[in-house]
């Protein structure tokens, strides 16, 4: 019998935000915040758990299925953070979940297209701290979208009206600069 292992692109930091010891299995790690995020939806230092409860909260409340994961330190890249968040969306379906550390942000999500997270991930990766970050983030995925295509639409409506105007007013121009001109009509 095979035993499932955690994917080895999960960053040993992912431990602290568990609680546990670096020399940890990861894969004892990434269960560890697996439960902590399905127990209230944060896996997070004890100093800003309270915080990203509450927000874990309203956004609920706002029809955002919202989970949390805080590391300590960063990873060496910040590409991780995508698939530690990705882990902990797949273990819970449907729901949109962000992963901070110190100056990087990785995201998953079912619901909200990569555009919109990868707007979310630049304002929390710049925030002062993790609270603010997440606030921020659930701020940008409730921004709504500028109506590209509604835009799009127009632009080329636009532009072919504009294309026929010009043709219709050169034709008159001619028209006129040869009924001006009748001696020029023969030539």
């Amino acid at each position: 019998m095979t035993i499932p292992h955690a994917p080895t692109f999960i960053p040993v930091e992912v431990c602290s935000s568990a609680g546990l010891a670096p020399s940890t299995p990861v894969d004892q790690c990434l269960a560890a915040v697996k439960a902590d995020v399905a127990a209230d939806g944060v896996a997070a230092p004890a100093a800003d758990v309270a915080g990203l409860q509450k927000i874990v909260a309203s956004a609920k409340e706002q029809g955002i299925d919202l989970k949390v994961v805080v590391l300590d330190k960063s990873p060496a890249i910040d590409t991780p953070l995508r698939d530690i968040a990705t882990e902990i969306g797949s273990a819970d379906p449907g729901s949109t979940v962000l992963v901070l550390s110190p100056g990087w942000a990785g995201t998953y999500s079912g619901t909200y297209d990569r555009v919109i997270l990868e707007a979310g991930q630049d304002v929390a990766k710049t925030a002062p701290n993790p609270v603010v970050g997440t606030l921020a983030f659930v701020d940008q995925l409730q921004t709504p979208d500028f109506p590209w295509t509604g835009l799009t639409i127009t632009l080329v409506i636009g532009v072919a009206v504009a294309a026929v105007l010009t043709r219709v007013l050169q034709l008159r121009a001619r028209r006129s600069q040869n009924t001006a001109n009748p001696a020029d009509q023969g030539k």
